[in-house]
């Protein structure tokens, strides 16, 4: 049985073949050729960087050094990409999150919720308040940097 090759074809060829993206490009092209120049549709490429962007984040609660708490109604996406950012950026920050509602899902139709998502990625989570145990490790927290200030 022979194979068949497909005959490798330019993507200027290609766009004559299937159809350009819209019409203006098309007339573009047969202005280009009307003036006997070869149009040679997207048949170049350059690579660029997208710089990365700054920003700061304001926390609701940082209650000691090694501890932060945000509270949060709404989570959408953008603030749990933020979370893992920051999580990833600083290891020596434990983030907890208290929730309005903790069993709310995290968009429409999903079976995931906010404390789904929290236990999935590590992180400490409440519902509606701080959990007596988060105070007791604040506490003590604040009583070994007291300690290490006093040195």
């Amino acid at each position: 049985m022979t194979r068949f090759k497909r005959k490798k074809i330019t993507v200027d060829q290609a766009g004559r073949k299937h159809g350009f993206r819209s019409g203006l490009e098309e007339k573009i092209i047969q202005q280009l050729k009307d003036a006997g120049l070869e149009p040679n549709y997207e048949g170049t490429k350059f690579d660029y960087i997208i710089p990365e962007s700054k920003h700061v984040y304001t926390p609701d609660f940082p209650v000691c050094k090694r501890i932060v708490i945000e509270t949060k109604g709404r989570w959408v996406l953008e603030d749990r990409q933020k979370m893992l950012l920051l999580m990833e950026q600083h290891p020596e920050i434990e983030f907890r999150m208290v929730f309005y509602n903790a069993n709310q899902k995290i968009k429409k139709g999903s079976k995931t919720s906010y404390a789904d998502w929290c236990d999935k990625h590590n992180i400490k989570w409440a519902n509606k308040q701080i959990p007596e145990e988060w105070l007791l490790e604040i506490f003590d927290e604040l009583a070994k940097e007291e300690k290490e200030n006093n040195k």
